[in-house]
């Protein structure tokens, strides 16, 4: 029986589905961000190498579920980083952020655990080399080319730690096998010059790879939701089901009317990898939906959310009061 990976890849935080998206309060703290986290590694993180004994198989074609068979006996306790097929695309060089897609089981057991090509699976986007992601993935992708695909042995040090993860059935002393697929290379954000913003709307300047700088107006927010394109992407048009990838920066506006910079409730940028998210189906707050669906792959969009669109008379700390009109820039880096 399948289990379900992708909720104990995540990093814990106060994400979109959980900061502003809409829904069930009990599906919140399991919000997925975009990032599998390293915490469980704790111990030093082996050199990989590119081949052990013994060795997994690997049937199927890259860029479909791959075919993983696990041998008998005992697995090597190395870290194996092997390329089965050497994409033609650009080398993955560190920090850049990667659209992966998995297949993995579990050594021992031979469990599978829920991958891309599974119903209702999705890419994970990797930030390449990053110490905050799990190095099955971070380390994995690290020098390979787009179109690659590679077979993964990961002893407990470059996956869950001694822990393991319980509930996919991972023990402290699992070894994992996955087969990624290094399908292309996100942008970090929306590039161009940004238009103008009329002085009665949030000004913003986001031209670092770092969280935007807000400020907010002293006037009264608008009463109707604002999507204004200050950069627009040369991609296709973001449609309605889609799962859509975007770096943001949120802020309520009556807090920080009339300050130099915002005091921001949440940026993807601390994750270390875009937020990902279906959109236009209910799984985020109603000013995302509307404002974002549309918008073309490449864009950079002020969003500004009236109460009614977003958390309504709701308090979510003490940076979001109830009633709070919000302000987001958000870049949109890709849509699947």
């Amino acid at each position: 029986m399948r289990r379900r990976l992708a909720a104990a890849l995540i990093v814990p935080a106060l994400m979109l589905t959980a900061a502003c998206g809409g829904g069930d309060d009990s599906k919140k703290d399991a919000s997925a961000s975009a990032s599998p986290s390293a915490d469980a590694a704790k111990t030093e993180v082996p050199k990989a190498v590119a081949s052990a004994d013994p060795m997994p198989t690997v049937a199927g074609e890259a860029g479909k579920k791959a075919e993983i068979t696990v041998p008998k006996g005992e697995p090597s306790g190395k870290f194996v980083v092997n390329t089965l097929k050497e994409g033609t695309g650009p080398e993955i060089k560190k920090d850049d952020l990667v659209v992966t897609k998995y297949t993995g089981k579990v050594w021992k057991s031979g469990k599978e655990l829920s991958g891309s090509y599974d119903k209702d699976g999705q890419p994970l986007v990797v930030p390449a080399g990053s110490p905050t992601i799990l190095p099955l993935f971070s380390e994995s992708v690290l020098g390979k080319k787009v179109g690659s695909r590679v077979l993964v042995v990961a002893p407990p040090a470059a996956a869950f730690g001694e822990q393991g993860q319980p509930q996919l059935g991972v023990g402290p002393k699992d070894n994992l096998v996955f087969v990624l697929d290094v399908d292309s290379i996100l942008p970090k954000k929306a590039e161009g010059t940004q238009a103008p913003i009329p002085s009665d709307l949030p000004q913003v300047k986001a031209d670092k790879d770092e969280a935007a700088t807000i400020t907010v107006p002293k006037n009264d927010p608008p009463k109707e939701l604002v999507d204004k394109v200050l950069i627009e992407g040369k991609g296709a048009e973001v449609k309605s089901g889609q799962t859509v990838y975007m770096q943001y920066s949120g802020a309520a506006w009556a807090p920080n009317q009339g300050k130099d910079a915002a005091k921001l409730f949440d940026t993807s940028w601390k994750t270390g990898a875009p937020f990902s998210t279906v959109i236009g189906q209910g799984q985020v707050i109603e000013g995302w939906d509307k404002g974002l669906v549309g918008k073309k792959v490449g864009s950079r969009v002020l969003l500004v959310i009236p109460p009614e669109q977003a958390y309504k008379d709701q308090a979510k700390g003490e940076d979001l009061p109830a009633n709070s009109t919000l302000v987001f820039v958000v870049d949109i880096v890709g849509a699947v």
